[in-house]
């Protein structure tokens, strides 16, 4: 059975793309803990960090970073945090959000009622950043759809 994430990745479930490749996507989450906090998920429907195969994980830290880098410019955050957890969907995926203090990368800070343009104006700056630091080639073509 496709996990949530593959849903989304297919189109069955409507998501938030900021990026795109082969291996994986980024998409922002539904319960940011700050604006613009994104995950990054590998397309194969791996369950868990421990299961990831090393070109894969290594491919999605890349891409983490770089999208970290973004947001860290984007929301001038003096750090980018990268968060795994898993345990709310088995698929694996790294939450990557700006971040100001070690205090608030907590999913308790989750907020599940963010309004849905506060959150596409959200993924549309971590677009904009992306381009700007020159990932145009990953940044699909439109919010809803991982195409390039």
């Amino acid at each position: 059975m496709a996990t949530l994430f593959t849903k989304i990745i297919d189109g069955d479930i409507p998501g938030r793309f900021v990026w795109a490749d082969d291996v994986c996507v980024a998409f922002a989450t539904i319960a940011p803990i700050t604006d613009g906090h994104v995950l990054v998920v590998p397309r194969a429907e791996i369950v868990e960090l421990t299961d990831a195969p090393d070109d894969v994980l290594a491919h999605l830290a890349v891409v983490a970073r770089t999208i970290g880098s973004a947001l860290q410019a984007e929301w001038d955050a003096p750090r980018a945090a990268l968060l795994v957890a898993g345990f709310e969907v088995p698929h694996l995926h790294l939450h990557v959000l700006p971040a100001w203090d070690e205090a608030s990368l907590t999913f308790a800070n989750a907020r599940t009622d963010v309004p849905a343009d506060a959150l596409d104006a959200a993924a549309e700056r971590v677009r904009t950043a992306l381009r700007s630091a020159g990932q145009g080639a990953h940044v699909p073509r439109a919010l809803g759809s991982p195409a390039l």
